[in-house]
């Protein structure tokens, strides 16, 4: 096997290469274990490319990316950029020479010079089973949506969102009191096996061009904004408990605790619940004898909240240092101008 430089195909033609030279494109944390796995792979990353650092925390203060504060905890040459597709930026990616660009949730879309740049292309990896979910919250609207079903896809990175040939896939099953959060985590542990079949299949002869997708079969995940985490309970039980797992821990399906004396009106954030049979009467949010929530059909057991300014608990534990009784009530917030 010959060792690749980046120019295009061996001598001979083939992809059958034993070290390819990689850009990575990654910002958030579900970046970080793709890069750790090619990092400890064969291949070599020749430079990452992140996004700028931002103010974060209470503090407001400037901090790097997640994958750039891994990156650069690992000497890689990192570099952080506001616009990828800029002249100057794309002269210096392709100076490295480096044969196929990784995307993992990077946050900004490539086109023209440097999507066609590179001898190998780009390719993404996508936190859904495309083309399902095609957009920025893929993870959060395959609970909101129900699906039993989700995974990762790395395909071939084109002009169109999330709309490329697909290389492989990895599909996992979601829990029925999973959460947004913690199938994040899970599917981004799956991203180092999906992305090392996907490059073994450029290596192949000839290369793989992927699988086309299936346009009848597209949906759309379009990002959240926080008002997307207004909670009416004047829906199913059903629906209202994929919602709040689907929007933890952002932008968390947020709701006012009105105790029925009227001593008691605070924010919560519903971070896991489940819909049980039982039918209570009453205006929906009114809680019922069994503490369990009145919704529009079935009622609604919530298992862990966050009261504003506090943390996550179990809902035994706010129950009991609320005292919250029967009839006491959750309402909806005012959606944020």
């Amino acid at each position: 096997m010959s060792e690749y430089n980046g120019e295009g195909p061996s001598d001979d033609g083939r992809w059958d290469l034993r070290i390819m030279r990689l850009l990575f494109f990654g910002s958030g944390d579900f970046a970080v274990p793709s890069l750790e796995g090619l990092c400890n792979g064969r291949h070599e990353v020749a430079a990452v490319v992140t996004q700028p650092d931002r103010p974060r925390g209470r503090g407001r203060q400037p901090a790097p990316t997640p994958v750039k504060h891994w990156a650069s905890s690992r000497g890689l040459d990192v570099l952080s950029v506001d616009d990828v597709n800029a002249p100057e930026i794309v002269d210096r990616l392709l100076a490295r020479r480096a044969a196929v660009g990784v995307v993992v949730a990077f946050g900004q879309k490539i086109r023209g010079a440097l999507l066609g740049g590179l001898s190998g292309g780009l390719i993404n990896l996508h936190a859904s089973l495309l083309p399902r979910h095609r957009g920025a919250a893929p993870i959060n609207c395959a609970i909101l949506a129900g699906d039993a079903v989700t995974g990762v896809t790395v395909f071939r990175l084109t002009d169109r969102m999330d709309a490329g040939p697909v290389l492989t896939q990895v599909d996992t099953p979601i829990g029925p009191l999973e959460t947004a959060e913690e199938l994040h985590d899970r599917l981004a542990l799956l991203g180092p096996e999906a992305l090392a079949t996907a490059l073994a299949s450029l290596e192949a002869t000839p290369p793989s061009t992927g699988r086309a997708q299936d346009e009848n079969h597209a949906t759309r995940a379009p990002k959240l904004s926080k008002n997307d985490g207004v909670l009416n309970f004047d829906q199913p039980a059903e629906r209202l408990a994929r919602r709040i797992r689907g929007l933890w821990s952002w932008p968390g399906a947020r709701c006012r605790f009105r105790s029925a004396d009227g001593g008691r009106d605070e924010i919560v954030t519903l971070a896991r619940a489940e819909a049980v049979a039982d039918e209570g009467e009453g205006i929906p949010g009114t809680l019922g004898s069994d503490l369990t929530v009145v919704t529009a059909s079935g009622a609604l057991r919530i298992l862990e909240l966050k009261p504003a300014g506090g943390k996550k608990m179990t809902w035994a534990a706010y129950v009991n240092g609320r005292h919250v009784r029967p009839g006491d009530r959750f309402a909806p917030v005012e959606p944020a101008t």
